[in-house]
């Protein structure tokens, strides 16, 4: 699994389609053929150099205002999504923090219960993209 790293792939992915929603996360992914086709115009290089799974997370300031929450946010993310690699289909995708969690619950940045809540809901949003595509895949 690679992991989304600049700019042109961030867009790209966030230009696909939303694959699947929980109450603070977003889905995106993209296919990576359609974005690596070369033109005559350019010589740039493609946006994935690699064919596979793509993997980025997106935790804008935003929603998550403590940088230690957005680390911990992120370090979630990429725990729980080499769990559903062999489920996910073989684009970019793209885990997007759509909103906030509430500081009245969660009083501190990094706490346990931030962690579980964070971590149940990722498990969630995983395990419907997973569903979604193997609806897709059966005949």
């Amino acid at each position: 699994m690679q992991r989304l790293q600049t700019r042109p792939q961030f867009q790209a992915v966030l230009a696909g389609k939303i694959r699947a929603r929980t109450a603070h996360f977003a889905l995106h992914s993209c296919a990576i053929e359609m974005h690596n086709v070369p033109t005559e115009t350019t010589a740039a290089p493609a946006v994935f150099p690699f064919s596979g799974l793509w993997m980025g997370a997106m935790v804008p300031k935003r929603w998550a205002k403590r940088a230690v929450t957005r680390n911990a946010i992120k370090r979630q993310i990429y725990s729980v999504s080499p769990q559903f690699q062999h489920s996910l289909p073989a684009q970019a995708h793209l885990v997007r923090l759509r909103t906030a969690f509430d500081q009245t619950q969660f009083v501190s940045a990094s706490s346990l219960a931030l962690k579980a809540a964070v971590r149940a809901e990722l498990l969630e949003l995983f395990s419907q993209a997973s569903h979604a595509h193997s609806k897709q895949a059966l005949p």
